[in-house]
């Protein structure tokens, strides 16, 4: 037996050697495909490929050497948080090579391309500009045009960076976790012994071969043990800490023909732009070349005003969506016809129930997947396209199964639906599942090329791709009204929008002109596109109304109704009492975002991405009238009136019983187990002075006042805070404990932005100025003070001064309490 034995594993060593030199000879193995492939499950479709069940391994027939493809990996099951079930990790072309003995899968640089006949001058670009080999194969077989190569080592890597992003910042990839997890402890690895091949979701179709491994990642340290170990209540975990489970899925997919006709990118269309160097360019042309992200769509006749298309846009929404959730679904993401329609196509948009049988991973269907998670997160819109050409060619879109909850707890809030009124918690309903429409409408869109419109939101909510806040409103007995909290079909104009990224302009006629009319139309109906979230006084996130400073006054008088009626009636009967407190943060904070809002207004610019020529204005200073009145409005929202809670409210907020617990969606405070009111107050006041004492706001107030004196310069609104804080009228009581906090935080905020090493130079010389004037009016005012209280604001305002003058540049004040989770709202 020794003997056979050693004799058996002399030939098979003879046999390797013999092979290997075959292949350093460039001839093909000595095995065929069939005889490599024998007794093995066969899967056909884009990529043939063999499963062979007793080594757990997937052999892959490789018949398109040299042939581009779309590979794209994504997470379908077991990430949480950032990495949803559905999760695109990314998408590239790749193309398997031949490499001397070897086949490789490579990623062609199509940054850099030249658009040109000429062979030498695209060759030249190739070879500058690096590529991209992902893995390398030995060929198990070789027959004609055909390889066969053990694609399994490349399935179960860790594709999708899983160890990366929980090592790198485990809050990223799971929401709730903290920042500093992996600095504390040792990082995840996958553990081959617990890891394989998934596949009931391996699978093959005409278009797209689809691979998916099952892997788990194994860890030990001790940040990731306190923060994987969490329970109900908190974010996603795993029930071991030590080990997490995840999916990971890689695709191969065949490349749309080359009869797509790209449209050239406009800043003022609202699409996503896709890029690339092209340098076979002309040189008095832009060298780099931007194309819009859009789908294939067709006219059957181009001649026609309305035409019925070659091919529709179909979404299908995923069958595991509730009844009622599944159908606001598809009614909302079909409002998307409404606009094509409007640009001339007949029928041309269309959403349905998935297909009883039907594989949400066929390239075929474009998906509405609804996404479980333990809490609420953002929703997303993908629209996979081509590379080459921008052409989208599948739309996934993962929307939280959460978000309808969220809805649902403001209106619990804002009309306390647990009253006499039997009709109140089915119209909040009914309110969720309208946010539910205008949802998935919205990350449709972003599947549709889309980018976020936010200027629609003070033009009548012109887009569904701009971040709505619910629309509530006091009737004239001093009820509140959500009876149009969201819109109930698509937008004016992202009818517009559709009608310049799609129109199909008949044979002869110039497109670029035609293309100009339409966007021309647009901006004489008001039709404009903004992103910005920062300076312009109209583009905030969440927010309603023309005029900022106006819906912010208008909000805070409903959320002061909202607040003074405040009851037990906001939660059902039965329900510990300490869970008021979960209804009551979305109400009190109502204006967290028109406070984000109207502070685009101070130091703000009006401006618009302007083209040369096309009439448009590209900048202009806001008037100092309305930036002094935004300041007022937002001082408004840090006065105590403003800050206070109503006693028999604070009365009936009791601390959790056992079997409850707060969550990072309750307030914080620094009371311990019971409600702190002024601790809440101090995280939207905190939110408030952090907007008027930013260092980018402060620098555009410096410029903005050296430019034109009328302008509200930093020294003049410092000077307009500190009145109003530190030098305001004493109040007494709850209120008067309120103005103490808002002083403090004013206090930290000030040194903050003096001691900021990221702030202009000018910027933290006008802000020590400031500094400075508060030292010498505090020292004044301690001495003359009797209050004992007042008089340690004074002492302790003096200390934190003293502490920041020691050294500035590494001053750090004690945090200010922040808020509960605010986006997404819902």
């Amino acid at each position: 037996m020794k003997l056979s034995l050693t004799f058996l594993m002399g030939l098979l060593i003879i046999g390797k050697f013999s092979i290997a030199q075959v292949k350093s000879q460039g001839n093909s193995p000595s095995s065929s495909l069939s005889s490599a492939t024998q007794g093995l499950k066969k899967y056909e479709g884009y990529f043939n490929f063999y499963y062979d069940e007793k080594s757990s391994r997937i052999l892959l027939e490789v018949d398109k050497l040299d042939q581009e493809f779309l590979y794209v990996n994504t997470l379908p099951a077991g990430g949480g948080g950032a990495g949803d079930r559905g999760n695109i990790g990314g998408y590239r072309i790749a193309k398997f090579i031949r490499v001397e003995n070897k086949i490789m899968l490579t990623l062609p640089n199509y940054d850099y391309r030249a658009i040109s006949k000429n062979p030498y001058e695209t060759k030249l670009v190739e070879e500058s500009f690096p590529q991209s080999i992902i893995w390398g194969f030995t060929p198990l077989a070789i027959e004609g045009s055909k390889v066969l190569i053990d694609i399994t080592p490349f399935l179960m890597r860790d594709s999708h960076k899983v160890a990366d992003r929980i090592g790198k910042n485990t809050s990223a990839f799971f929401p709730g976790a903290p920042r500093t997890a992996a600095a504390a402890g040792s990082a995840y690895r996958i553990d081959e012994s617990r890891s394989s091949l998934y596949m009931a979701n391996t699978k093959n179709f005409p278009k797209n071969t689809e691979f998916e491994a099952m892997l788990t990642f194994s860890g030990n340290g001790a940040a990731e043990r306190s923060y994987f170990s969490g329970g109900p209540g908190t974010p996603q975990t795993a029930p071991d800490p030590s080990s997490v489970t995840i999916r990971t899925h890689q695709s191969f997919i065949e490349l749309p023909d080359n009869n797509y006709k790209p449209r050239v990118y406009d800043p003022r269309s609202g699409f996503n732009s896709m890029d690339y160097f092209d340098f076979a360019t002309p040189l008095d042309q832009p060298l780099v070349k931007k194309f819009v992200r859009r789908w294939r769509l067709e006219k059957k006749n181009p001649n026609e005003a309305i035409s019925e298309v070659v091919k529709p846009i179909v979404y299908y929404v995923d069958r595991g969506a509730p009844d009622d959730i599944k159908k606001a679904l598809i009614e909302g993401g079909s409002w998307w016809n409404q606009a094509f329609e409007a640009a001339g196509f007949k029928n041309a948009f269309q959403v349905k129930e998935m297909p009883e049988g039907a594989d949400p991973m066929d390239i075929r269907y474009s998906v509405v997947n609804w996404v479980h998670r333990p809490t609420r997160g953002y929703s997303n819109g993908v629209g996979i396209f081509d590379p080459r050409t921008g052409e989208i060619i599948k739309g996934e879109v993962s929307l939280g199964s959460m978000r309808d909850r969220q809805d649902f707890l403001i209106f619990q809030g804002l009309t306390q639906i647990y009253g006499d009124d039997k009709n109140a918690p089915q119209l909040a309903v009914d309110m969720a599942l309208a946010r539910i429409r205008q949802l998935s409408a919205h990350e449709i869109a972003h599947t549709l090329g889309f980018y976020h419109n936010h200027l629609a939101s003070v033009n009548n909510r012109a887009s569904v791709t701009d971040y709505p806040f619910p629309k509530v409103t006091l009737k004239a007995d001093g009820k509140v009204d959500i009876s149009d909290a969201y819109a109930k079909n698509i937008g004016s104009w992202d009818k517009r929008a559709v009608m310049w990224a799609y129109a199909q302009f008949p044979e002869g006629t110039d497109e670029k002109a035609g293309l100009e009319k339409i966007m021309q139309e647009s901006l004489k109906q008001n039709q404009v596109f903004m992103f910005d979230l920062t300076v312009h006084p109209q583009t905030a996130q969440w927010d309603n109304g023309a005029d900022p400073t106006a819906e912010l006054t208008r909000l805070m008088a409903v959320r002061k109704k909202v607040l003074a009626d405040f009851s037990e009636k906001a939660i059902p009967a039965g329900t510990p009492m300490a869970t008021m407190e979960e209804v009551l943060v979305p109400v009190y904070l109502l204006h967290r975002y028109q406070i984000d809002a109207t502070a685009h207004i101070l130091g703000g610019l009006d401006f618009r991405y302007a083209l040369r020529g096309d009439g448009q204005t590209p900048t202009q200073l806001i008037a100092p009238a309305a930036q002094w009145k935004a300041f007022d409005a937002l001082m408004s929202t840090i006065a105590p009136d403003a800050l206070a809670l109503p006693e028999k409210l604070i009365r009936q907020l009791a601390p959790y019983p056992e079997g409850y617990s707060r969550t990072k969606e309750n307030f914080q405070g620094y009371t311990g187990v019971t409600f702190d009111p002024i601790g809440a107050a101090e995280s939207i006041a905190g939110v408030t002075l952090s907007y008027l004492l930013d260092a980018e706001r402060a620098a555009r107030l410096v410029e903005y006042h050296a430019r034109d004196a009328a302008q509200p310069g930093l020294l003049a609104v410092i000077d307009k805070l500190t009145a109003q804080t530190w030098k305001a009228t004493p109040a007494t009581g709850y209120k008067g404990e309120l103005q103490k906090m808002v002083k403090m935080t004013m206090l930290k905020k000030l040194l903050t932005l003096a001691a900021d090493a990221q702030a202009p130079d000018y910027v933290r010389a006008q802000a020590l100025a400031e500094v400075n004037a508060l030292k010498k009016w505090m020292g004044t005012a301690e001495a003359g003070a009797t209050d004992l209280s007042l008089k340690g604001d004074y002492l302790f305002g003096l200390q934190q001064i003293a502490q920041f003058e020691q050294n500035p540049d590494k001053f750090q004040p004690a945090p200010v309490e922040t808020m509960p989770a605010g986006a997404p709202i819902g």
